[in-house]
Parts: structure tokens; sequence; C-alpha cells
């Protein structure tokens, strides 16, 4: 049977890092501290049941109930008043976080359509991954038949990491499929 993720980490990916990067103690190594999804529903302000159904799809993805977001200001251009849903997120850390990465790994990217590996310079300057997705379909727990509509979302991966080399050096070591 295959590694789960963290084992994978605590196994091959802390002594691979520790010897890449020379560092002189295991605190030192990158680390996954948390995973956020995100997912802006802008037709909210018109379809209330929008937020409702996206809501519905994030808990079954995550197993964890999102959180509603606001809009922060008014913008007249976007018809946008403050206080208003405009979209959900959710935070995963720990087991869900693990059990979240091991299925977008292994089962959910290579479900998308001509999947050819994702795109190595959407860090953020600090180590941090973000990964956009085109519609939540990927992930098995979605029936097909049940959602009313495709949705994107954005999948942010924080970690310990000091720098982007060291970031991509900890997501490629744990399986990420980036494009070379």
């Amino acid at each position: 049977m295959p590694l789960s993720m963290r084992e994978k980490y605590q196994t091959e990916v802390v002594p691979a890092l520790l010897d890449e990067f020379k560092f002189s103690n295991v605190m030192m190594v990158p680390r996954i501290t948390k995973v956020v999804l995100n997912v802006g529903v802008g037709e909210a302000l018109d379809n209330a049941k929008a937020l409702d159904a996206t809501v519905e799809d994030l808990t079954k993805i995550t197993g964890q109930k999102p959180i509603i977001m606001r809009a922060k200001k008014s913008v007249a251009g976007f018809k946008l008043r403050e206080g208003r849903a405009i979209g959900v997120k959710v935070t995963l850390r720990g087991d869900r976080m693990w059990s979240l990465l091991d299925r977008l790994v292994n089962i959910a990217l290579p479900r998308t359509r001509d999947f050819r590996g994702i795109t190595s310079n959407a860090f953020d300057g600090h180590g941090n991954f973000t990964l956009g997705l085109r519609e939540q379909l990927i992930f098995p727990e979605i029936e097909y038949d049940k959602i009313d509509k495709i949705r994107g979302m954005e999948i942010t991966v924080v970690t310990t990491a000091k720098s982007d080399e060291e970031g991509r050096r900890l997501l490629k070591l744990l399986g990420f499929p980036f494009k070379e």
C-alpha cells in the first residue's frame, strides 16, 4: 500500500530537504501549516441559493463547514454593498489538511481534462502556493447530477518555507505534479 502524504513527508521529504538545503536541525525544514479553499460566489448577489450550493459542495469536499465571506467595501461598478455575502472559504489543518492534499494530488488533479501538470510559478515569494481550479467536479465527492453550476476555486497551500525555492521543492517532493 502506498504511503499517505503525511507519512511520505515524515519519512522521505524531511530527510531529503535536510540534506538538500543543509538545515542544521529538523525544525528548520519547511512544512505545510494549513490549506485554504476559497470560492468567490459573485452570483450570490442575485441568487441566494448559489451560496447554499457552494457551501454544500465545499462541505462535501473538505468535511468541514465553510465560513461565508462578506464584502468589506461597497463597489458601485460591481453593484456590491458592504456586508453582502460574496464568497465562502474553509481553512484546513492537521488530518483533514493531509487528507485533502492526498486526494487533490492523487485523485482530483489527474481527473482534470487535458492535464499536463500545474504551473510552478504560482508562489507568492514566501513559499506559499496557490492553485486555481476551474471546476469542483474533479473531486470524487461531488456528484455531477447534483450540482447547479460549475464553479472554480482557489486552493492555497501555506508553508513555513522561507523562499519560493524551498516551498517548490517541498511540494515537488510531496508529489505535486509541476510542469517542467
